[in-house]
């Protein structure tokens, strides 16, 4: 994509999951396959973007949660692999004419795969089986295995491409416990399985988190999301940041007590002695959440943090910047390396993914 930085933008640092991707890397034997989750829009990177880039790095599967997001990396030419987590039962037919791969968590939805795959003469099509060992969300129970094992023995019309389970805590010590239990069950559940159907799948069970706290537990594959993003579950590990929010300065305003207040509610004082503000062209329409405005929330501009005054409107905020050398279409970054996305996370005491995932495609993506 053309970097264009008359616009708001989301810049994607190929440096920075270069360096996340080797990371990961060491924590792996050489026979370890590598997924890359690149579902809702990539965590906001953008998908056929960022999916590009991993393809190029030697992932060799990609994971989607919906089909449509599967259909859109293939319209742009990705090749690998892709396991679709939530398959649904309404698009089997755009699944199997996209090469896409299903994860499948109950006996209905595979029965009515494989209807699917009869009608259209379809024999041996990848499938993934979905355990559930204490996430409660999706997946075979274990009292379900014998039934789908006896299933799975006299189906021609799937191939389990691979056994796969979801940790719940893998980022918590405090859960170390729980997590060993799952990779237990999960261990001899998938056993179980592949000592029925007489060919063996590949294991997978660890997300980022359990790569980097659990690697003797690599199995065949891992799946690596949010850290491929720069978080990492470890303190003391700092991974490059990939994303850099940024956007540029429409209009300066010097304003002094009598001009009023700033935005709507009224919520922005003005200084005894006056204050400076910046608009600029994002607001929570682009994932620049109200909570940060009023001054909670901070940006990075000519190597200074400055505030939010007021409220954060839909299409636009202000921010205070007194005191600070600034002119029309100077760069302001709402989140990179400085801030980043854990700080503002903490700041609305939610989770990186949600900053993530909250920017919008309007706000173009740039490889730089």
């Amino acid at each position: 994509m053309e970097n264009n930085e008359d616009f708001s933008r989301l810049e994607i640092s190929l440096k920075g999951c270069e360096e996340n991707y080797r990371y990961f890397r060491t924590k792996l034997n050489d026979r370890t396959k590598l997924l890359v989750l690149v579902k809702a829009n990539a965590y906001g990177h953008g998908a056929v973007e960022f999916a590009s880039v991993m393809e190029k790095a030697g992932a060799d599967y990609f994971a989607v949660a919906y089909p449509v997001e599967g259909m859109e990396l293939r319209k742009a030419g990705i090749k690998l692999p892709i396991l679709v987590l939530t398959a649904g039962t309404d698009f089997f037919n755009e699944i199997i004419d996209n090469d896409l791969e299903p994860g499948i968590p109950n006996l209905y939805t595979l029965k009515a795969f494989c209807k699917v795959l009869e009608d259209r003469g379809i024999e041996d099509y990848p499938v993934h089986i979905k355990l559930d060992t204490g996430m409660h969300r999706l997946g075979f129970m274990t009292s379900e295995l014998q039934d789908l094992t006896s299933f799975l023995k006299n189906c021609k019309y799937v191939k389990v491409r691979s056994i796969y389970s979801h940790l719940a805590a893998a980022e918590d010590p405090e859960s170390d416990d729980f997590t060993l239990g799952q990779i237990a069950m999960y261990s001899n559940n998938a056993e179980s399985i592949t000592s029925v159907i007489g060919y063996k799948p590949i294991y997978h069970i660890l997300n980022s988190a359990g790569i980097e706290r659990f690697p003797q537990y690599q199995f065949d594959m891992v799946r690596l999301g949010i850290g491929i993003y720069g978080v990492s579950a470890l303190p003391t590990v700092k991974l490059s940041p990939v994303a850099s929010f940024k956007c540029k300065i429409l209009q300066i305003k010097d304003l002094k007590p009598s001009d009023g207040t700033i935005g709507y509610g009224r919520y922005g004082k003005i200084a005894a002695d006056g204050t400076r503000i910046a608009t600029i062209p994002v607001g929570y329409a682009d994932g620049i959440d109200r909570h940060l405005g009023r001054g909670r929330g901070s940006f990075m501009l000519n190597g200074h943090r400055v505030p939010t005054i007021g409220n954060i409107c839909m299409d636009m905020c202000m921010l205070d910047i007194t005191g600070i050398e600034a002119k029309v279409g100077d760069t302001v970054t709402i989140f990179g390396e400085d801030p980043t996305i854990t700080e503002l996370a903490s700041i609305l005491d939610t989770i990186p993914y949600e900053i993530l995932t909250s920017v919008p495609r309007r706000i173009e993506r740039v490889i730089v």
